[in-house]
């Protein structure tokens, strides 16, 4: 036969215990529905097979007075995975020989760590009252008590009696407890309240003697307002009658001075309204030299046009008198080659001759006319922009003094 790990003959017998102890620690908790004490037998065997699981494969830790074990080290990663379990970890990071971790066939690394866990969840139905204290996790890892599984008849007969008698005991120790605690918080309770009705007495008889403090500075500064506020009333009054003589003084000097300044008033007004017919006589009269520069502008458009049209009938004629000159060129050569219509064409450069003074006599009339209209409309022109330039001057001048 091949042999077995002995490391996994360990983890097999630890869950084995395991699940013994969980189970019967479960079964007598709800066969005595109470809550239990530290000193109840089963639940002491609990921690004790739970302590043997936790030491089971940890590493050793070395030290100059030898070996030892401690399975606070892997409680603290609990904080990690569980953060509710802060303050339980911070509890343990204050105590010393902290180590880390387990081999790889300890019970808590293996399969079997899974499997207790999973029974330590039936304990929510057990109600515990442990005082745990720092020495007690000093002591050493107990003994399991096998017999506590291992039993006969009448052993059970035996532990029957002794658990009727124990729970006639834990019912007796848990009511004095229960009374006990009850009279306590009564007695913290009346304590408190006489302490803060102490307390309250105190600060009411400090108050007491502050208020009748304050009373009696109130009065005296009651009768010192009192006495000052008759000086002050007595000084008010002849003050007053002071003021009413200076009152009536200058009331006498408003009323004069009010006359004066209704004068000065009406006369004001008299000037403004001088000042106000002078300016709309002035903008009538802007309004009549602006419809005078308008027809001005309209004659000056209509000489320029007239003008215009002269300057083309200037051009005509010329055309013509070209004409007229290439026509006498032609008859004149004409002449030289013929000399029997000698006498006509003279008739006829004679005739055409007159007709060439007559339009050159025209022509010059039109170019005098052309003349006497510019010298006209620069008269005309001068003559209003001389004339506009000083009434712009008189008008400026006289809204000027309006304006002052």
């Amino acid at each position: 036969l091949a042999l077995r790990d002995p490391m996994s003959m360990e983890r097999t017998n630890l869950l084995n215990m395991a699940k013994l102890s969980i189970k019967g620690l479960i079964e007598s908790a709800l066969s005595f529905g109470r809550t239990l004490d530290s000193d109840y037998p089963p639940l002491q065997q609990f921690f004790v097979v739970m302590e043997h699981c936790l030491k089971h494969g940890l590493k050793v830790k070395k030290s100059f007075l030898g070996y030892s074990k401690s399975l606070w080290g892997p409680l603290e990663m609990v904080e990690k995975l569980c953060p509710e379990a802060g303050e339980i970890a911070a509890s343990v990071r204050d105590l010393p020989g902290l180590n880390n971790f387990y081999d790889n066939s300890a019970v808590m690394v293996e399969e079997e760590g899974a499997v207790i866990v999973g029974l330590l969840v039936g304990l929510n139905v057990i109600d515990a009252n442990l005082c745990v204290k720092g020495e007690d996790l000093d002591t050493q890892v107990g003994v399991i008590d096998f017999s506590m599984y291992l039993k006969n008849d009448i052993d059970d007969y035996r532990s029957g009696e002794r658990n009727g008698q124990v729970a006639a005991i834990l019912d007796q120790k848990n009511y004095v407890e229960e009374l006990n605690r009850q009279l306590n918080s009564s007695v913290h309770g009346l304590q408190g309240r006489v302490d803060n009705l102490e307390k309250s007495n105190s600060k009411l008889i400090e108050e007491l003697a502050i208020a009748k403090n304050n009373i009696i500075k109130l009065q005296e500064e009651n009768h010192q307002l009192r006495n000052e506020n008759t000086v002050i009333l007595i000084k008010a009054q002849q003050q007053l009658e002071v003021t009413q003589v200076d009152v009536d003084v200058e009331l006498d000097t408003y009323k004069q001075s009010r006359q004066g300044l209704d004068e000065m008033y009406n006369e004001a007004r008299r000037q403004l309204r001088e000042e106000c017919q002078l300016r709309q006589d002035v903008e009538n009269e802007l309004v009549v030299q602006v419809s005078m520069k308008q027809e001005m502008d309209l004659a000056m458009k209509l000489l320029e046009k007239d003008i215009h049209e002269k300057q083309d009938t200037l051009i005509g004629l010329r055309h013509q008198l070209d004409e007229v000159k290439a026509i006498n060129v032609e008859m004149y050569t004409k002449m030289q080659t013929s000399d029997d219509g000698m006498k006509q064409k003279n008739d006829m450069i004679t005739r055409l001759e007159e007709k060439t003074n007559q339009i050159t006599a025209t022509m010059k009339q039109l170019e005098q006319s052309d003349k006497d209209l510019l010298s006209q409309t620069r008269t005309l022109a001068m003559s209003f922009v001389k004339c506009a330039s000083t009434d712009t001057e008189n008008q400026y001048k006289l809204v000027k003094d309006i304006s002052f």
